[in-house]
């Protein structure tokens, strides 16, 4: 039987400390998967040698300047040339069996897609405390991050990632595992592979840096729950799409 071609996508904004090593995990998994990965990093706003790096370690190179995640990764979904997606963040990594898992699972007919257990670079007590709160949130709701994947035909039917600049993870899950249900499919997440998740915010930040930042901005997180999301909206820049512009960050 033909294997399925795959795309993984990766958004980069300012990772040339990281890019090749996330490509080379997923060059990895391709060897181990033996079929046809095209790699695509989708560069927003970079103003460092991510795109370069990125070709000499032979990815597809697109642009996207928006501030918004999931607008960067739809740049490479509807891009793809593969008939399976996996998107991956550039500073995370990919376990070797990850596609083959992920090709194995989808052949099934069984799975609309799914997510990918997480599991850290380093720990400490505040980030198991981290990985606990976020593996019983999984457990809880089913819905499954980190890694995504997908046939492509199924991200278009979705309209690929949910628009939003905060949490559109979370509620990409939920549509994929909704469209799911409409055609009597499961969402879930791989067993047997992994994210490696980095920790380079913590290392940078402090290893309680979430746990400080929900204390520290609870004025804001209340005020956008009553519709005024400009504060939260400028923490999320200042955390996240702006993060590696700092010093010492990654720029």
């Amino acid at each position: 039987m033909k294997k399925q071609s795959f795309t993984v996508v990766i958004p980069a904004h300012n990772e040339e400390k990281y890019i090749a090593r996330c490509i080379f995990s997923v060059k990895a998994a391709a060897k181990h998967y033996g079929g046809n990965v095209e790699i695509i990093v989708v560069c927003n706003r970079c103003t460092d040698n991510t795109a370069e790096i990125a070709k000499k370690c032979g990815a597809r190179v697109l642009y996207n300047d928006e501030r918004c995640i999931a607008s960067v990764r739809n740049t490479g979904i509807f891009a793809a040339s593969g008939e399976i997606i996996v998107t991956i963040d550039a500073d995370n990594r990919m376990t070797r069996g990850t596609l083959k898992e992920i090709a194995m699972k989808l052949s099934t007919g069984k799975y609309i897609g799914g997510g990918a257990p997480i599991k850290f670079e380093r720990y400490s007590f505040p980030i198991k405390c981290n990985d606990a709160f976020c593996r019983f949130g999984f457990w809880m709701t089913g819905l499954y991050c980190g890694i995504f994947w997908a046939e492509k035909k199924t991200f278009e039917a979705v309209g690929g990632f949910s628009l939003q600049k905060a949490m559109e993870d979370v509620a990409t899950a939920k549509k994929l595992k909704s469209f799911g249900k409409k055609v009597g499919k499961k969402y879930t997440t791989l067993r047997r592979n992994y994210l490696i998740n980095s920790t380079r915010k913590y290392d940078d930040l402090g290893d309680w840096l979430y746990f400080r930042l929900m204390i520290s901005n609870t004025d804001a997180f209340i005020k956008a729950a009553f519709g005024d999301k400009r504060k939260l909206d400028a923490l999320i820049d200042d955390i996240f799409y702006n993060y590696n512009n700092k010093p010492g960050s990654g720029d």
